[in-house]
């Protein structure tokens, strides 16, 4: 399984979530947006980088992209995997639509592997850290790609992270970033797809 983090980077819960990750020795992907990068909040990007994690693409601003142009779209996209390659040395390969909200026109101009996941509503307030912990391990099966999110103050999930990592791995589960895990099920990316589970992948239609 892949666990996938979104909204970074910052400087509190992003620390806690790699604290985590390094504690429980786990790789994750982090798919951050390009108006939370800066010089300071770089330095836990490159943190993350550097402990054998992977930085992906959450676009921009986080703004609902089929409302924009081809160009706006280009944009979003080019913005933040320039920021991304000027601090860690590497461009992303994926990229996860805000809201997982799509159309045709994003597939036609994003060049990179879009990615969805199995979420946890670890982003809605009122949802337990022991509800996270609930849905994540009733939904683990081999392949899977976990959506969670790391914005500031989202410590419920955290801690969720920090109490299903033993769990699964007694249950004989390892952790691998989204990209090691499509490699070692020889899944090669696919034009229109989106996915959540890397083993039973359908296509997106609009």
């Amino acid at each position: 399984v892949a666990l996938s983090v979104d909204d970074g980077p910052n400087t509190t819960t992003t620390v806690q979530m790699l604290d985590v990750l390094k504690k429980h020795d786990v790789r994750a992907s982090f798919f951050v947006i390009g108006k939370n990068i800066n010089d300071e909040r770089a330095k836990v990007m490159v943190r993350a980088h550097n402990e054998g994690l992977d930085i992906e693409n959450h676009s921009r601003t986080h703004s609902a992209m089929p409302t924009l142009s081809a160009d706006s779209i280009k944009s979003e996209i080019e913005f933040t995997s320039a920021l991304v390659a000027k601090y860690v040395g590497e461009r992303p390969q994926l990229f996860r639509p805000p809201y997982i909200a799509l159309n045709k026109t994003m597939f036609d101009n994003i060049d990179l592997t879009f990615i969805c996941g199995e979420g946890s509503n670890d982003w809605e307030d009122n949802v337990s850290a022991d509800q996270r912990v609930e849905k994540i391990l009733a939904s683990a099966k081999d392949g899977l790609i976990y959506l969670l999110h790391d914005f500031e103050g989202n410590g419920k999930t955290v801690e969720a992270v920090d109490r299903i990592i033993p769990v699964l791995k007694e249950r004989g589960f390892t952790f691998v970033t989204v990209r090691e895990l499509m490699k070692q099920k020889n899944i090669k990316p696919q034009p229109g797809v989106i996915y959540t589970d890397v083993l039973n992948v359908s296509k997106w239609k609009e």
